[in-house]
Order: C-alpha cells, then sequence, then structure tokens
C-alpha cells in the first residue's frame, strides 16, 4: 500500500512544492555555472532505473564540458582537476543533485531510494540484482548514502540498497530523509575519487604515519 500508492503521492506532493519553492535558488545557482565556466548549466547522464530501463539524470553541471562522458568519478585519474570552482562548492553541499526533483515529479526517481548507477557500471548493477536493489524506483537519496556515501565498496552499498529494498516504509524514508540532512550538512561521506576513497585516504595517511614515526 504504502510503496505503490502513498509513497508516489508523497514524491509529487513534496517535489512540486520543492520546486516552487526552490526556483529562485535554483536559478541563481544556474548563473553562477554560467558566469564560471563554458557550457550548459545543466548536466545529463544515463542512469538505471526501475527494472533496469534508462533514464537521463538531471544535475547542475559541475565539471569541465572536456571530462570523460559516462565514466564514474572514482574512475578518473585526478577527478579534482576537471572540477569548476562553482562545482566544488555544490559537490561538497550536494546542491548540485537539486535538478533531480524534477526527476522524482516525473517519477523516474523517487526522495528516497538506492541512488540510481550508471548504464554502464556493470559491478553495481550485477551487485544490485542479488538483493532486489534494481526492482524498485531509485531515489535522491538512500540507506547506502547515510550510511557511508561515496566511501562504501561496491558490495557493501549493493547490500544496504537491498537492505532498504527489503524494508520500503514510511518510517525508513523518514529515517533516511533526516539522517540525509544531518550527513550534508556535516558534509560526512563526500569523498572525491569516489567507491573506496576515503577507506583508500585513511590507509594512505597510517601509512605515512608509520613511516614517519621515530625508530626507538
Amino acid at each position: 500500500m504504502y510503496q505503490k500508492y502513498v509513497k508516489r503521492l508523497l514524491d509529487v506532493i513534496l517535489s512540486a512544492a520543492a520546486l516552487v519553492v526552490l526556483c529562485i535558488p535554483m536559478a541563481l545557482i544556474a548563473l553562477w555555472i554560467k558566469l564560471d565556466s563554458p557550457g550548459p548549466v545543466l548536466f545529463k547522464q544515463r542512469r538505471v532505473g526501475k527494472g533496469k530501463v534508462l533514464f537521463d539524470i538531471l544535475k547542475f553541471r559541475t565539471m569541465r564540458t572536456d571530462t570523460p562522458k559516462d565514466m564514474p568519478t572514482h574512475l578518473l585519474k585526478n577527478p579534482e582537476t576537471f572540477i569548476t570552482k562553482s562545482g566544488r562548492f555544490l559537490r561538497r553541499t550536494s546542491l548540485d543533485e537539486l535538478p533531480q526533483i524534477w526527476n522524482i515529479f516525473v517519477g523516474e526517481m523517487s526522495i528516497v531510494g538506492p541512488r540510481p548507477a550508471l548504464w554502464n557500471q556493470d559491478d553495481l548493477i550485477a551487485e544490485r540484482d542479488k538483493y532486489g536493489a534494481n526492482d524498485i524506483t531509485p531515489g535522491l537519496t538512500g540507506w547506502a548514502q547515510v550510511n557511508g556515501r561515496d566511501e562504501l565498496e561496491i558490495p557493501v552499498k549493493a547490500k544496504l540498497d537491498g537492505v532498504y529494498a527489503a524494508n520500503v516504509t514510511f518510517a525508513m524514508d523518514a529515517k533516511c530523509f533526516v539522517r540525509t540532512i544531518t550527513s550534508v550538512l556535516g558534509h560526512e561521506g563526500v569523498v572525491e575519487g569516489g567507491t573506496g576513497a576515503l577507506k583508500d585516504a585513511q590507509e594512505s595517511a597510517q601509512s605515512d604515519a608509520q613511516k614517519n614515526e621515530p625508530n626507538d
């Protein structure tokens, strides 16, 4: 009942309200992007939707137009070199995701659900198949996002998405929504370089610290 009817109704009402309330801030962000670097304001990318049906996700453009297309950030050699000045702020605050409110309004996404995979992320798609996470509508935020976000390894991320897929309830959605707000405000789990990058950075830092320790 909730997943089939109530969840979609809430998505429509809340996304419509957000489009009205945020229209001016989004217009200002669009102007900033346009003044900051050449290229379009919005960035479209093919993503995997419910039932593995592809759709175009919308984001504010945060990277230069010469960035390799359809490549996850964690596969770029030096992702920081492609990010624009405005993009750094938008990505850190997750404001680049605001255009996805439209994806939610038209039914391609939900407010809460597994983050939609890139069409060519075969490893993540295959892992999600194991847990039925590809059978539900992807979301702006989800259980994996509030439990690690960028630093999660793909098997862990897919398993968390599966936990959500098996527990699509109002209580679960409310928990994800509230924890998303606190995570965004605290910039938790945001790591340029993507999947597993925070873990790698921590291991590298520990290794450097050990090398620099004085010998007894």
